[in-house]
């Protein structure tokens, strides 16, 4: 076990006996202390919580799940009420670029000290509890809120619902994004056992939103088995759009002439649907002017979402990681003009449904750049290659060692007027990110 260390953080705080004083060396820790990345449950979680007091929190907590969109959802929930001068704090996984985009209060990161400092505080209330890299930035955004005193938390959940660590918390309001087919070895191979796991997330007689206009019926059952009020979209509160605006409206209140977050992005449309039920659901609480939601939606933007780096050969990075994401990634580079040709760098993790993602990528490919990506979960690139095979698909095909081989490569190959899309998974997407910064 390492020596703990005593120090004095950048921020002038003295750290005191911490088992490590840098974060790199606190997650690099935690990675391995728990026998497997991943452990769906509550019990190991809870009882840290508990024992550090976390479980009844002062704040109101919005529990976002969902397979798709949940991110983009919490990121515009938490521009509009900052907008309105609530203290809020904001979570979510993974991250791209640092660690710290995970946990923000008032939109700013919190530092490195603060994460060393609430991972001792964790350590140390564990005991020989042992928890998951998830688990111990789970708790930490948990400690830390409390830390700042924030007046609302947005907890965006990893995966699943019910027995993901965020849901040691009851949330005061829950948001269902879309539901598809992901993560299938822990939440099942269909809709319906999957919106299972999210519904877990429900509370008795606490607000429920889903954003999802078709959701399966064991998600209503569950709302229904609970007394949860669930407010669908389609039904409860509806959207219309045209080129530049949109409106949206509730058996309550309407907003019409609302900016589009994200230009060409029709699926930010049901996103930010969901995000305003929940607004107009906490409006005697938490009240927001018209302003303040115009804003937030003209100001939202979300690295690694259709997120454009213009140029004579631009970028567009993208998360996409499963077949619901990627033909939404499809249907907005359709819309979007390209002179010149769609070269795809792809990296994926082993347990996504590559086939399926790269069905419905032919249909805007020119070339294939495959590139391996050497984490645990990520998958090599002869694989990728061998499941574009079964496809059929052995034309313009190249393989690369790693992002930053594959992207060196196709800004000296590409012309003016071409276009490279980077996708297929965080990872992909956040180290292209740090290429295209460095360079």
């Amino acid at each position: 076990m390492p020596n703990k260390t005593k120090s004095i953080s950048k921020s002038g705080i003295d750290t005191g006996q911490l088992r490590f004083n840098r974060l790199e060396k606190w997650l690099e820790w935690q990675e391995s202390l728990h026998f497997t990345a991943i452990e769906l449950g509550l019990e190991r979680c809870r009882r840290v919580a508990n024992n550090m007091g976390l479980l009844k929190p002062s704040y109101n907590v919005i529990s976002v799940a969902g397979t798709n969109g949940k991110g983009s959802s919490v990121t515009m929930l938490d521009q509009i009420l900052r907008n309105a001068n609530y203290k809020v704090g904001r979570y979510t996984s993974p991250h791209l670029l640092k660690y710290n985009e995970r946990i923000c209060v008032n939109g700013e990161e919190v530092s490195d000290a603060e994460l060393c400092e609430s991972f001792d505080r964790i350590d140390r209330a564990r005991g020989d509890i042992s928890l998951t890299y998830f688990e111990f930035g789970t708790l930490a955004a948990l400690d830390l809120f409390r830390q700042h005193n924030v007046e609302l938390a947005i907890l965006e959940v990893g995966l699943g619902g019910r027995l993901d660590a965020v849901n040691v918390l009851d949330a005061d309001v829950a948001l269902i994004t879309s539901i598809d087919i992901d993560h299938q070895q822990w939440l099942g191979d269909n809709r319906e056992s999957i919106a299972r796991e999210k519904a877990g997330i429900f509370r008795n007689k606490a607000l429920a939103i889903c954003s999802d206009p078709n959701p399966p019926q064991s998600l209503l059952d569950c709302a229904d088995a609970l007394g949860t009020p669930l407010s669908i979209v389609g039904q409860d509160f509806k959207i219309s759009s045209n080129n530049d605006t949109w409106s949206w409206s509730s058996n309550d209140s309407s907003l019409k002439k609302l900016p589009r977050p994200m230009q060409y992005c029709d699926f930010q449309l049901r996103n930010a649907a969901g995000v305003l039920m929940v607004l107009d659901k906490i409006h005697h609480e938490y009240p927001v002017s018209e302003n303040d939601i115009k804003q937030g939606l003209s100001d939202f933007r979300l690295n690694g979402r259709m997120q454009i780096i213009p140029g004579e050969i631009a970028k567009i990075l993208d998360v996409a990681h499963n077949s619901q994401s990627v033909k939404a990634l499809v249907d907005n580079l359709k819309k979007m003009p390209c002179l010149g040709k769609t070269h795809l760098l792809v990296g994926m993790l082993k347990d996504k449904d590559h086939l399926e993602v790269f069905k419905v990528l032919k249909e805007v490919t020119d070339s294939w750049n495959i590139v391996t990506l050497s984490q645990e979960r990520g998958s090599d690139a002869k694989t990728l290659m061998s499941d574009l095979q079964l496809l059929g698909i052995e034309d313009n095909v190249s393989e690369f060692k790693n992002v930053d081989e594959a992207l060196e490569q196709l800004q000296q190959s590409s012309k003016s007027g071409d276009r490279i899309v980077i996708t297929g998974s965080f990872l992909t997407v956040g180290a292209a990110l740090r290429y295209l910064t460095e360079c």
